[in-house]
């Protein structure tokens, strides 16, 4: 490639960077677990229709534009509850949080260290966001599983 292409391809690329600004973050506790870098490196390009979005904070990704789904890989592993609904997608655990409704938390139990979800729900399916990152989250060592109660 000539340096003349090659330079004027560099303005356009930066004009097309800034099309999708960085998402601000702030990085989980253990962010720096090496195994939430096992994580992030299999985090999807896309979500059904949102493509991924550049962050600036380790150990997280963001989906959609405006952001409707972000992630955050070493937040704290939950407790044991009863108040919140334990649901298993792709082999997965996650405690769903419907307390900000439109905006649930998902966050991975029996998985250290943990990873949250936040979904838009105007916005994405929380079936199809969790299915998307069945398989960078699954790579997460299990160390206990939902239970359902007898009835």
């Amino acid at each position: 490639m000539s340096r003349l292409l090659a330079a004027a391809l560099v303005p356009i690329a930066l004009l097309l960077a800034g099309c999708s600004p960085t998402v601000a973050l702030e990085p989980a506790d253990d962010a720096a677990n090496p195994l939430c870098a096992e994580v992030s490196v299999r985090l999807p390009e896309a979500i059904g229709e949102l493509a991924s979005r550049e962050t600036n904070a380790q150990a997280t990704g963001a989906w959609g534009e405006p952001t409707a789904v972000i992630l955050r890989c070493g937040v704290p592993s939950p407790a044991p509850t009863a108040e919140l609904p334990c649901i298993t997608v792709e082999g997965v655990d996650w405690l769903r949080d419907d307390s900000d409704d439109p905006n649930f938390v998902f966050t991975t139990y029996g998985r250290e260290p943990a990873v949250e979800v936040i979904i838009n729900g105007e916005e994405a399916s929380g079936l199809e966001v969790l299915t998307a990152l069945g398989d960078a989250v699954s790579r997460l060592p299990s160390s206990g599983a939902c239970i359902v109660p007898e009835g």
